[in-house]
C-alpha cells in the first residue's frame, strides 16, 4: 500500500486517519500491516464514539504502531484540517464521500501523500473539484 523509494529502513511513515468508521479503521490496519515502519500518529472524525472504537481496534491489532498522542485526536467538521496540518506524511481519506473533494483539496494543497477511498465524489461539482486537485497534484 505504501512505499517510498527514498525511505531508509528505519524511517517512520507517519499516517493520519480522516474518517474513523469501519472502512477507515480497516484502511488504517492495512496500512500498518503493509509496512512495519508505518505508524498512525493522528486521527479525525466528527463523532467521538467512532474515534474511540477505531482507536481501540487499532490498539488491539497493531499497538506498537499506534502512536497517537491525545492532542492528535481531532473531533469536528474541521478535524480533517488538523490532521493534515499535523506532522503526517500520508493521509487516509475515508470519511463519507460527500466530504472527500474538500479533504482531497486540502491534502493536495498541503503536499501530503494521499490514499482516498472511492467514490471520490457524489456529484458533478465534487467530481470537478477532484479533477482540479489531481491536476494540481501532477504539477
Amino acid at each position: 500500500m505504501f512505499s517510498f523509494t527514498n525511505q531508509s529502513k528505519d524511517q517512520i511513515i507517519k499516517v493520519g486517519l480522516i474518517g474513523c468508521g469501519g472502512r477507515g479503521t480497516g484502511a488504517a490496519i492495512q496500512a500498518l500491516q503493509a509496512d512495519p515502519n508505518c505508524q498512525i500518529t493522528a486521527m479525525a472524525d466528527v463523532f467521538q464514539d467512532r474515534m474511540d472504537q477505531s482507536y481501540a481496534a487499532l490498539m488491539e491489532v497493531r499497538p506498537k504502531q499506534v502512536k497517537i498522542d491525545k492532542n492528535n485526536k481531532f473531533l469536528g467538521f474541521d478535524a480533517f484540517e488538523k490532521v493534515i496540518n499535523s506532522d503526517v506524511d500520508v493521509v487516509l481519506l475515508t470519511s463519507p464521500p460527500a466530504f472527500r473533494p474538500l479533504h482531497l483539496k486540502a491534502a493536495v494543497n498541503a503536499k501530503k501523500h494521499i490514499f482516498c477511498e472511492k467514490p471520490m465524489a457524489v456529484d458533478v461539482p465534487g467530481l470537478q473539484s477532484v479533477l482540479q486537485s489531481v491536476k494540481k497534484q501532477k504539477n
